[in-house]
């Protein structure tokens, strides 16, 4: 009865079983093809640790997930909902920051279309059960119990109960396809360890002499020993010992000897079968630190693998090293020493490159912005990690380029070379996304480039794209003359003449003589509830630029994101100069990618004076934050919605403002001012299924005085997070310059909109007329419009206030005034490729 209870509770995880051995005749391996294949999330962001893809006929295992893997998988087509096993190198925000978003996906296809319930919360962790598709586990070292601790306060319990975590060097995984072990690596000083003794002590021993761990300082060697290969089984060898076809030719090939009444002997398997071929090995190595390299160096459990290796056991050939390690370690000339010692091995180097930044992983969105920046580049700026010469990935189409396992032609990854080496030693590559290397047939081992995407260039695509539409080029024209001030007023009066104007149209006074470095509004992602090919999940970048900047809601692959809009240099110097980031509710499509913003943000100011980051969310929030920085410093500071009503009063609710808020609601009021806003207002509203569970915010700037002395109002931008219509979003929305408001549903779905708590379309588009706002843009579409969403024909008196936003939107506050014009040329560009609203796939939040 008291552990029912406990299970109810989420306050623990079920155990598996100590592993067991499993006997010889559960080692026969049934399957018949295998490989291990290079899954380059985070290869051109830099802001994720790539994936690596263990493959057998009945079992997948996925080594690492970071943020982005969904998105990455759905691009190219890896089906999550059959993966076995999910295995963590080192435990962080880079190489961890997916598996939020991952279990609640996976826990949503095992719903099988179950009555949608809000997780229900009991004091700030999340309780309701999720039913998993399948039974997957989850492997890592013991720092995967904090991460499972945080996430506790918003995955659902049932979501995580096979999870497990290992704190010695041990074999985790058995079958008849492969054997999974882990060799722990921890960081140690050289100075302190002298010899392989000293280097070879336990994780205990160590902190016994003073070599005390932080939390995240682990990482993990994974060795992949693949099943042996039974011999070739002759017949005329059993006939020669009186064995006749029949049950005991099956009970020889399975590893039993039978008994020959004809010659009265026993006989043999290896009286009758060639010897076994030993099955192909492979290592992961994440090595993150030089220091921990003194570790991996004199690590006595992978010396049999070695091809110098000479003792009592025999050497095992290994045929494939991925390195996980940064470009930093493996190029350290005693790396590439210890590199060497594996004989023949194909080393594939899988850490970030340089040269990866310029070729998009994510083809299909990267071919959607090469369109809309063509038709608009004013709204629509090229990314920054690549221009319009630079190309991308089809990931619909496979190059035919293979290559020969016997090749003897040295492929270099950048930078590296490995002295000595020739070319029957070792071959060393830089990974490239989708490569493959084979495992089985074992006559068919070795690289397979086939499945890398090829490239096109932008120009192809702009090529393609006027060919599709021909008239896109005159649409081009029109909307560079929208945005260029010498034709404006023509363009509005042609606006106006259509009847798609009224004429009544008047500018605000608060974006009179307004420049292009005041404000600038990013839609970093423009989808819901997980990431998906076209749109990634919820985040918006308020850029101040000289002044900062602010993020509203932080999505998984927000930092993806907002390095594939300004290049990673100029998106660290956005992170860097983030002085706040407001959280609008505890559902992980608006806060999963907080975690690698931060860390992000302390890595690039560490050592030098600033000011942590002021996190604005839900309580709940502050539960999971706090929980994760036992893993890893976040260097903010955290500060409760309620604490930022307008005019909050003592106590909200039987909330009572803390003493300790106070002096983070005056570094707030600091750093506002210093960014040039007058307020951030929160308030609350309708999702979540409580009261001040979710919120939305205000964001108003400064008066400014104009040339002639003239006082100016400050611009207000109101962002209304996930919700129903409310009176509290209406009141608070009142003469807003701009409205960002969520439209996950189409008009026609007005029942799903009620159940899941948001809005329709139309629903959105009323909450912006009642207010009386300037101008709407409309986001947060549900998945099953990936591209563009389903939308009833807009009344005139609303058409010159509304747009959508797309992923990488750019709205600068000088362009604001003729946005719902390029709405328009937007559906010219998708008319051949609008959503129809017929996928039923299911938002989980």
């Amino acid at each position: 009865m008291e552990e029912k209870k406990l299970k109810r509770k989420g306050d623990g995880l079920k155990k598996d079983p100590p592993h067991k051995r499993p006997s010889k005749d559960d080692l026969i391996s049934r399957s018949t093809v295998s490989f291990v294949q290079i899954l380059g999330n985070g290869m051109d962001t830099h802001d994720a640790s790539s994936s690596v893809l263990l493959f057998f006929d009945h079992q997948r295992y996925i080594f690492n997930a970071g943020e982005g893997l969904q998105r990455f998988c759905a691009e190219y087509k890896v089906k999550l909902s059959q993966i076995d096993h999910i295995l963590f190198s080192h435990v962080c925000s880079e190489t961890a920051g997916g598996l939020p978003g991952l279990l609640l996906t996976m826990a949503g296809m095992g719903q099988q279309q179950q009555p949608y319930e809000i997780p229900q919360m009991r004091e700030g962790r999340c309780t309701q059960s999720l039913p998993l598709s399948r039974q997957v586990k989850i492997w890592g070292p013991s720092d995967l119990n904090y991460l499972v601790d945080a996430m506790r306060c918003f995955v659902p319990n049932d979501a995580m109960v096979h999870t497990k975590a290992f704190r010695d060097n041990s074999v985790l995984i058995e079958n008849a396809d492969v054997k999974i072990s882990a060799i722990l690596l921890w960081p140690e000083d050289s100075s302190l360890t002298t010899n392989k003794d000293d280097s070879s002590k336990s994780l205990e021993e160590n902190k016994r002499i003073g070599l005390e761990l932080k939390p995240g300082d682990m990482s993990v060697v994974y060795v992949c020993e693949l099943a042996e290969k039974k011999g070739t089984f002759h017949p005329d060898r059993a006939m020669a010992k009186g064995i006749q076809p029949g049950p005991q030719y099956s009970m020889l090939k399975n590893g039993k000897s039978v008994f020959s009444k004809l010659l009265n002997i026993e006989v043999h398997p290896t009286d009758v079968m060639d010897p076994p071929t030993p099955g192909p090995v492979v290592l992961l190595v994440d090595c993150p630190t030089k220091f921990h390299f003194h570790k991996l160096m004199f690590e006595d459990s992978l010396r049999n693998y070695f091809s110098d290796f000479s003792g009592e056991r025999s050497s095992k050939l290994v045929s494939c090293v991925i390195h996980l390690s940064p470009i930093s370690v493996i190029n350290d000339p005693d790396y590439q020493t210890w590199m060497k010692r594996f004989g023949s091995a194909q080393h594939i180097i899988a850490g970030h490159q340089k040269k990866n930044v310029e070729i998009p992983i994510l083809g299909g969105s990267a071919r959607i912005a090469s369109r809309l920046n063509y038709l608009c580049p004013q709204f629509f700026p090229a990314p920054g990690f690549w221009s319009v010469k630079k190309s991308f990935p089809q990931s619909d189409t496979v190059s035919n380029e293979g290559s020969s396992p016997n090749s003897s032609k040295m492929i270099l990854a950048e930078n590296l070379q490995l002295e000595g080496s020739t070319p029957n030693s070792s071959e060393i590559i830089s990974a490239k996304n989708m490569l493959k290397f084979k495992l089985q047939p074992i006559h068919k081992i070795g690289l397979d480039r086939s499945f890398i995407p090829s490239q096109q260039t932008a120009s192809q695509t702009e090529e393609e794209l006027l060919t599709e539409i021909p008239e896109i080029a005159g649409a081009k024209e029109d909307v560079q003359n929208l945005c260029d001030p010498d034709k404006e007023i023509a363009a509005e009066k042609s606006f106006m003449q259509e009847g798609m104007w009224p004429t009544e149209y008047k500018i605000p006074d608060c974006l009179e003589n307004v420049r292009d470095d005041d404000l600038e509004i990013v839609l970093l992602g423009t989808g819901s509830s997980q990431p998906s090919k076209y749109r990634n999940v919820s985040s918006i970048y308020i850029n101040l630029f000289s002044k900062g900047g602010l993020l509203l809601d932080c999505g998984e692959g927000t930092l993806g994101q907002m390095r594939r809009r300004f290049g990673i240099m100029g998106a660290d110097k956005a992170v860097s100069d983030l002085s706040c980031i407001w959280i609008s509710h505890i559902h992980a499509d608006h806060h999963a990618g907080l975690a690698r913003i931060l860390t992000r943000r302390r890595d690039l100011l560490k050592g030098l004076p600033h000011s942590p980051t002021i996190v604005v969310g839900p309580w709940q929030l502050e539960n999971y934050l706090n929980a994760y920085q036992v893993l890893e410093d976040l260097d903010m500071l955290f500060l409760d919605c309620r604490n930022t009503i307008k005019e909050t009063p003592t106590t909200l609710e039987g909330f009572p403002r803390k003493v300790e808020a106070v002096p983070i609601i005056e570094s707030l009021k600091r750093v506002l001012g210093e960014a040039g806003l007058d307020e951030l207002v929160s308030f609350p509203v309708r999702h979540c299924g409580k009261s001040n569970a979710a919120f939305g915010v205000v964001i108003k700037a400064s008066e400014r005085v104009n040339s002639v002395g003239k006082v100016i109002e400050g611009w207000k931008v109101v962002y209304s997070g996930d919700t129903r219509p409310c009176s509290e979003l209406i009141e608070a929305s009142r003469g807003a310059t701009l409205l960002i408001h969520e439209a996950t549903f189409e008009d026609g779905k007005v029942g799903d909109a009620i159940k899941k708590e948001h809005s329709t379309m139309g629903e959105a588009i009323k909450v912006g007329a009642d207010a009386g706002v300037y101008r709407i843009i409309l986001t947060h579409f549900s998945q099953r419009y990936p591209k563009l969403p389903v939308f009833d024909e807009i009344g005139a008196h609303m058409k010159h206030k509304i747009c959508i936003g797309f992923d990488l939107m750019s709205v600068n506050l000088m362009h604001l005034h003729v946005l719902p014009q390029i709405l328009p040329y937007l559906t010219l560009l998708f008319n051949n490729e609008r959503d129809d609203g017929d996928d039923e796939s299911e938002d989980i939040l």
